[in-house]
């Protein structure tokens, strides 16, 4: 199939399979932008929920596949590898502190978290729903429990997971292959803040002075 149609049908069942609360958790209106997000993820308390960087779509993943087998899965192609080290390179440059490094374990996930960060910690609970069906309140309350818990001060959360089990959370539009959702946990609920595609990252450093 090719990647558009491909992108079109994930769309469309992503919609389809939305569940009415999927919204509970809120969008601030307007989101941080620029210095002000910035400002932000330099104090620390966020959590950074990226989506995978590219794959190959030529690829899928083997229905019951072994996690740790990588042939039998879809996996990130040489733009996908580049993205990640671009996502890494530019939040390492922009001073914005990290800490705990979360990631489903799908070959995608993992990889992605290493070439951007260098460790990636593998986290069931960032991709598995619950016993529930699709689109039920709760079926990914483990993920919900990760957005909502305030990381160590100083520090900002990531991970590394796909787009349905965020989406299914938040609502909105679901993340393109390596853009993140930056979420301001509460607690006991979360809100997310902003969105940031990889190429986004670097200009929310302010221009130098004389521009």
């Amino acid at each position: 199939m090719p990647r558009w149609l491909h992108a079109g049908v994930v769309a469309l069942t992503l919609t389809l399979a939305a569940p009415g609360a999927a919204a509970a958790q809120k969008w601030v209106d307007p989101p941080l932008r620029g210095a002000e997000l910035l400002a932000a993820l330099r104090a620390g308390g966020y959590v950074l929920y990226f989506r995978h960087a590219d794959t190959d779509w030529s690829q899928r993943d083997t229905r019951g596949m072994d996690l740790d087998d990588c042939t039998v899965q879809r996996n990130l192609s040489a733009r996908g590898r580049d993205n990640a080290r671009i996502i890494g390179a530019a939040v390492r440059e922009l001073g914005i502190p990290i800490g705990s490094v979360l990631a489903s374990p799908l070959c995608r996930t993992v990889e992605t978290a290493m070439l951007a960060f260098g460790i990636a910690e593998k986290s069931m609970a960032v991709r598995e729903g619950g016993p529930l069906p699709p689109g039920s309140q709760g079926r990914y309350a483990a993920l919900s429990t990760l957005l909502s818990t305030p990381p160590p001060p100083g520090t900002n959360t990531v991970l590394v997971g796909h787009a349905y089990p965020f989406y299914a959370l938040v609502g909105a539009q679901y993340l393109e292959e390596g853009e993140a959702g930056i979420v301001r946990p509460g607690g006991t609920e979360f809100e997310v803040v902003a969105r940031v595609w990889v190429n986004q990252w670097r200009d929310l450093a302010p221009a130098p002075a004389g521009r």
